[in-house]
């Protein structure tokens, strides 16, 4: 209690420092693994995987996050959300130069999975500290922290597609943007805040004063207004929450595509050059950049429901379009389309299952946080097994799907409030 009274006291300039070294954090998480996916054609041809075996492989990723996810709380109470965040990061830049730089499926999958249970922990440290320091400014900044993210990816993405065009080595490549944006944390972090932030209990729920929930119980939401219970209708807490669930785990299904096999299908599908391939997850995230820029605004004047469903029918239309007439600039396209569709999905479902009446605070943001995941886990081997049996353009329409389906469950989110 004494560190959060002693970092109130201190002027805003050190609070906009804090902002902007949270803000550093959001981009090395999102830049690290960035670096590695354009990669993910030339190492399955390395490896000589098939599309089934790659899935499984790929996969490892999001089994570290479901292992490793439940840690992150007690170790951000016992060190600190920012020091977690920061070691995180050190460590899944050290996954991911040993997945870049394996020779066999097993290590590959194993730097994968030491990447992804590092990434689950660096994702709730570094929003632990993006609340704590949103507390600090009184109006909500979570979603420009997250735009930052996908800046990162971007970046990640064209940092991996310059290497490749120079002909540089994977391991010196990894290698180089490891240490750069390890040294770029580390530098970051004196400048955050103390302390927890909004760290899980030992329910897995926030603690008190910790989260955005208490903010909305207590009415002391962005600019002071109250924020008030979404009504759950006829519905049981439990079927809205599974929806909820449900149109997170749709946005996951479309960031995986783009992440897992936007590179591949351009490469061996439609022929792209290395550098090429890498335009389709570029344009996804670099898509869904600009949704979360634009993302308030719009819920703001149209309602959560309104801009999932606009967005699901256009990530469907948009990739569905592509696929059906498959051109390299035309995939490249729908994958943008379905990164700006689905832009605003996770955050809808994650604010919304946060402030569902009938839970204690913070229980439906962390169950949705958590089973959300399963979608990065069950999509890459499901697509994978789809592709061998038919082929991989049937494989992607798990994206038109998955926005059909937040399209079809966005009755259950918050119409436009007055």
């Amino acid at each position: 209690m004494t560190a959060d009274v002693d970092v109130r006291d201190r002027p805003a300039q050190a609070v906009r420092r804090a902002r902007a070294a949270v803000a550093v954090l959001f981009f090395t998480n999102g830049a690290l693994f960035a670096n590695l996916l354009p990669r993910y054609p030339q190492i399955k041809a390395d490896l000589g995987l098939a599309n089934a075996q790659y899935g499984l492989a790929v996969a490892a990723f999001p089994v570290g996050a479901v292992v490793a996810g439940l840690a992150a709380g007690a170790l951000i109470r016992r060190f600190g959300s920012a020091r977690v965040a920061v070691l995180g990061t050190l460590l899944t830049g050290a996954g991911v130069l040993a997945a870049g730089s394996a020779d066999t499926a097993v290590l590959f999958a194993g730097g994968l999975f030491l990447a992804g249970a590092m990434d689950a922990i660096v994702d709730v440290g570094q929003n632990a500290q993006g609340l704590q320091v949103q507390r600090r400014y009184g109006r909500s900044i979570i979603n420009s922290l997250h735009a930052v993210w996908s800046i990162g990816a971007v970046t990640g993405g064209a940092m991996a597609a310059g290497a490749m065009a120079v002909g540089l080595s994977r391991t010196a490549h990894l290698t180089a943007s490891a240490v750069l944006l390890g040294l770029a944390a580390c530098v970051a972090l004196p400048y955050c805040l103390p302390g927890a932030g909004g760290t899980p209990g030992a329910d897995g729920a926030p603690e008190q004063g910790c989260g955005e929930g208490e903010l909305a119980a207590s009415g002391g939401g962005e600019g002071g207004r109250e924020v008030r219970p979404r009504p759950a209708g006829r519905l049981p807490t439990w079927c809205v929450l599974a929806a909820f669930v449900l149109i997170a785990t749709a946005g996951t299904l479309v960031e995986d595509a783009g992440n897992s096999w936007a590179a591949v299908y351009l490469a061996d599908a439609l022929g792209a050059s290395a550098t090429l391939a890498a335009a389709g997850f570029i344009a996804l995230v670099g898509a869904q950049f600009v949704g979360r820029i634009l993302g308030d605004r719009l819920v703001d004047r149209f309602g959560q429901r309104a801009v999932v469903r606009a967005g699901g029918l256009l990530a469907a239309a948009g990739m569905g379009l592509a696929l059906a007439v498959p051109t390299v600039w035309g995939t490249v396209l729908g994958f943008a389309a379905a990164g700006f569709g689905v832009a605003t999905t996770v955050p809808a479902a994650l604010h919304e299952a946060d402030e569902l009446p009938g839970l204690r605070p913070g229980t439906g943001l962390t169950v949705v946080s958590w089973l959300m995941r399963l979608g990065f886990l069950v999509s890459p081997p499901a697509v994978g097994a789809v592709a061998d049996a038919t082929s991989l353009r049937a494989g992607l329409l798990v994206v038109p799907l998955a926005g059909l389906l937040a399209l079809g469950l966005a009755g259950v989110l918050r119409p436009r409030q007055p």
